[in-house]
């Protein structure tokens, strides 16, 4: 009466964990989103288990069916085509229902493409949204980015090869000095990252003449602007102004916490201080 909710490499099959192989070996079944993908995956690693078809266009009665299942007793596991399940991939509503008819959901992390894209971007990792793949839209594409941009924090976004010059150029054209990294082929022999200012690398992709695989799209977040009004800011500055911290030490410690301009906390702090 469990359902295992399984990572799988994303590229790299060295990415998988034994625990992932241990629990694919010992199930009833695997749910798969593409059994052909997964037969050979499954024939790469020596796992012999029956897979069942499970993506986004399962009926809500294929899904009711297989909550029974595991209700009945069965042991089952979920696995996307690559990554972890649930991250821009189908499961959502099989673990919502698993859940509600008291099934045990165990997680078995692993590879996913947002966690290791941010784990090599250079961009902060503080405070990020992962917003999954970008509108096809052009007018669309445009309101989203300018709430990316507008977000005090990472944006990390899923395109396609062939729509990540669309979206690349419209981070550029409403901030062409916005940070931006891409990233494509993550774990795999062509892995490449891409950063800069928005301009730069959207001209470095022009120069591309074939792009393959998904891409991972970063864009770092607006730098906060302080406020007078702002009582959490003017909390932390007086708290901060009092303590032996050097008002360097200080304005980072402010800027890491609220998200806010490091200059402009330091003139903050030297201010409270000055007025005492």
């Amino acid at each position: 009466m469990t359902l295992y909710v399984v990572a799988t490499p994303i590229g790299n099959l060295g990415d998988i964990t034994q625990r992932a192989v241990e629990v694919l070996t010992s199930v009833e079944q695997v749910l798969a989103e593409d059994t052909r993908h997964s037969k050979r995956l499954f024939d790469a690693l020596g796992v012999r288990v029956a897979l069942q078809a499970y993506h986004d266009h399962t009926s809500d009665a294929a899904r009711a069916n297989i909550v029974q299942r595991l209700v009945d007793g069965a042991s089952l596991a979920l696995i996307s085509d690559a990554g972890t399940p649930c991250i821009s991939d189908p499961g959502y509503a099989l673990v919502r229902d698993a859940r509600a008819a008291g099934v045990a959901v165990v997680p078995i992390p692993g590879a996913s493409a947002v966690l290791a894209f941010l784990a090599a971007a250079g961009l902060p990792t503080d405070r990020f949204q992962f917003v999954g793949f970008a509108p096809r839209k052009a007018g669309e594409r445009a309101d989203a980015v300018a709430a990316w941009c507008g977000y005090v924090g990472t944006t990390v976004a899923y395109e396609s090869p062939q729509r990540v010059r669309a979206l690349v150029d419209a981070i550029a054209a409403h901030d062409p000095e916005r940070a931006l990294v891409v990233g494509r082929e993550l774990t795999k022999r062509h892995e490449e990252f891409i950063a800069g200012a928005a301009r730069e690398v959207a001209a470095q992709l022009a120069t591309h003449t074939q792009l393959k695989g998904e891409v991972v799209v970063g864009v770092r977040g607006a730098a906060r602007q302080i406020q007078a009004s702002d009582a959490a800011v003017e909390g932390w500055v007086t708290a901060l102004a009092a303590t032996s911290l050097r008002t360097k030490e200080g304005a980072a410690l402010l800027a890491q916490q609220l998200g806010v301009r490091q200059q402009d906390a330091y003139a903050m702090l030297l201010a409270a201080r000055s007025e005492d």
